[in-house]
């Protein structure tokens, strides 16, 4: 019978070995650490970057209606558009909303004013855009949360383009385009083209556009 205790037959297991061993074990522990911190990183980093490309798609509203006001010069004075939360879109708050304006002479960005006229800033170039409610369901003016919320926003074309209140707005046959975007990104591109003649057209009187 083979003597298996026989001491010239034994194993031998050395400290160098085990160190050895314990270093492999350290370092894919490690390695594993690092791995799952890193996962863990990028699954946040990506949801994250998807809401916010959800956001820039979902979060804006829409403008069902709009119409021009007459000005004292054969001109369009004011531009007044209706909006509500587009279809899938989460509150959009028009205190932090902003409408880029662009015509064929002037460029400027607007932020809303809800303190009645809108007002200009130092140098007279008009920086605000009226908002006043047609419904608000549950109180919130400023914030579209609902579905029946409808607001109306008014722009001063007049001031805009004359730099001042009795300055001449937007004249006949002229267009104007409308970036309104909210606080995530949601945009939503107004183009409006005046009239081609008010004749017979009263100061202050209504135009569609």
């Amino acid at each position: 019978m083979r003597n298996i205790f026989d001491k010239d037959e034994r194993g031998q297991v050395g400290i160098g070995t085990l160190i050895v061993f314990i270093a492999m074990v350290l370092v894919a522990a490690i390695a594993a650490g690092v791995l799952v911190n890193t996962a863990g990183f990028l699954q946040a980093t990506a949801e994250d970057a998807g809401q916010e490309s959800v956001d820039k798609v979902t979060n804006r509203v829409e403008v069902i209606n709009q119409h021009g006001t007459v000005g004292t010069d054969d001109d369009i004075a004011n531009i007044t558009m209706t909006v509500r939360l587009a279809a899938g879109s989460s509150s959009v708050d028009m205190n932090s909303t902003s409408i880029k304006y662009l015509s064929g002479s002037n460029v400027t960005t607007l932020t809303n004013s809800t303190s009645g006229t809108p007002d200009a800033d130092n140098d007279g170039t008009e920086s605000r855009f009226n908002l006043s409610k047609v419904s608000d369901d549950d109180g919130s003016f400023g914030v579209l949360n609902s579905g029946e919320d409808r607001y109306e926003v008014t722009i001063d074309t007049g001031h805009i383009e004359g730099g001042s209140e009795t300055g001449t707005g937007l004249s006949t046959g002229e267009k104007v385009q409308l970036d309104i975007t909210s606080r995530t990104g949601g945009t939503t591109q107004v183009i409006l083209t005046m009239p081609q003649q008010l004749a017979g057209k009263d100061p202050g009187e209504p135009v569609k556009l």
